[in-house]
C-alpha cells in the first residue's frame, strides 16, 4: 500500500481551543423588531455611530454601492458556525491514525495552510498524491462522518447571527447558503444551528460543475434565489470562498472567525468583522437596508 505523503512539517503555533469543553447554546431569533438588532449592539459596544469613518468608507465602498440590499448569500462553516476546530480534530485523529507525516499530528497552521475552506475531491488528490483516488475519497467520507459524530453539543453560533437572521427576515432579504461542505454535514450544521427554514436554498459546491474556489456554486445560488449580484453581497471566513463570490461579482465580507485577516483581504474581501456583532457590518447594513421593512416603509 502507497504511503500517504505530507509536505515537510511547518513549526506548531497555539492549538486551536479543546472541542471537549462544552460550548454555550446558540441563541434563537428574538421576537424583537430589526432595530432591535442594532440597539442591542449599542448596548454591548457603546453607542454606534453611524457616520463611517474615512477608512471605514474606503473599506464599505463596494458594499455601500449595493444599496437598496436584495439578498445576502452565507458560506456555512467558519462562517455561519466556528466549525474549524471539530474538523481540525477529525482530520488530526484520523490523519495520524493512517501514519500521515510519518504520524506527526498537524498542527493548526497546516490544517488553515491547506485544508480550510478547500473541497473534499482536491484534499484527497492534495493530501495523498500516491494513493489511489477512490480510497483517499473514502478517507475523506470516514473525515466527514466523525465530523457529523462530534458536531452535535459542540456547534457553536458566530456571535450576532440569530439577530442578524431575524433582521434579515424583517427586511425580505433572499438569502441562500452556499458550501463546499457534504451535503450531510450542511443539512446537520443548518439543523443543529435552528436554521434549515431561515434558507430556502442550500447549494452544495460538489453538486455544481466547480466548486469553490471557483465562481459557480454562488452563480448557481444567484439564479435559484432570482437575486441581482449588484444588490446581493457574501459573507465568508476563507480565501477559496472569498475568491469564489469575487469571481462571480458579488462584493465579501470576510469573517476573521480563524484565517488571518490579511489572508482574507488578499483574497479581495471588502470587508472584514470579527462576528456579526461588528458594528463595521452594523453601519453597512444600516446603509444599504431596503426601504421597506415587511412590506412598510
Amino acid at each position: 500500500m502507497l504511503s500517504p505523503r505530507a509536505p515537510a512539517p511547518i513549526p506548531s503555533r497555539r492549538p486551536l481551543p479543546s472541542i471537549s469543553a462544552p460550548s454555550p447554546s446558540p441563541g434563537r431569533f428574538s421576537n424583537s423588531n430589526s432595530i432591535g438588532f442594532f440597539s442591542r449592539a449599542e448596548e454591548k459596544r457603546g453607542r454606534i455611530s453611524w457616520s463611517r469613518s474615512a477608512a471605514m468608507a474606503t473599506d464599505s465602498a463596494a458594499l455601500t454601492k449595493l444599496a437598496p440590499l436584495e439578498a445576502i448569500l452565507f458560506d456555512i462553516d467558519g462562517t455561519l458556525c466556528d466549525s474549524d476546530p471539530i474538523h481540525f480534530c477529525a482530520f488530526r485523529e484520523l490523519l495520524q491514525q493512517i501514519g500521515f507525516n510519518d504520524g506527526v499530528p498537524i498542527t493548526e497552521e497546516f490544517y488553515s495552510a491547506n485544508i480550510s475552506g478547500g473541497h473534499n475531491d482536491d484534499h484527497a488528490r492534495s493530501l495523498f498524491p500516491d494513493m489511489d483516488h477512490d480510497k483517499a475519497m473514502q478517507f475523506m467520507d470516514d473525515k466527514e462522518a466523525m465530523f457529523r459524530k462530534l458536531a452535535p453539543g459542540q456547534l457553536k453560533a458566530v456571535d450576532g447571527l440569530h439577530d442578524l437572521c431575524k433582521w434579515i427576515e424583517g427586511h425580505n432579504l433572499k438569502r441562500a447558503a452556499v458550501t463546499n461542505a457534504p451535503r450531510a454535514n450542511a443539512e446537520l450544521m443548518l439543523l443543529l444551528l435552528g436554521l434549515s427554514d431561515f434558507f430556502p436554498v442550500l447549494v452544495i459546491g460538489s453538486e455544481c460543475d466547480r466548486a469553490k474556489p471557483f465562481p459557480d456554486p454562488y452563480l448557481k445560488a444567484l439564479q435559484l434565489i432570482g437575486a441581482s449580484p449588484d444588490h446581493t453581497f457574501i459573507f465568508e471566513d476563507s480565501a477559496s470562498g472569498i475568491r469564489a463570490g469575487v469571481a462571480a461579482g458579488v462584493p465579501v465580507v470576510g469573517l476573521t472567525t480563524r484565517n488571518p485577516g490579511k489572508v482574507l483581504s488578499d483574497a479581495g474581501a471588502s470587508l472584514l468583522i470579527k462576528d456579526f456583532q461588528d458594528p463595521k457590518l452594523l453601519s453597512v447594513l444600516e446603509e444599504v437596508k431596503p426601504a421597506t421593512a415587511n412590506g412598510k416603509v
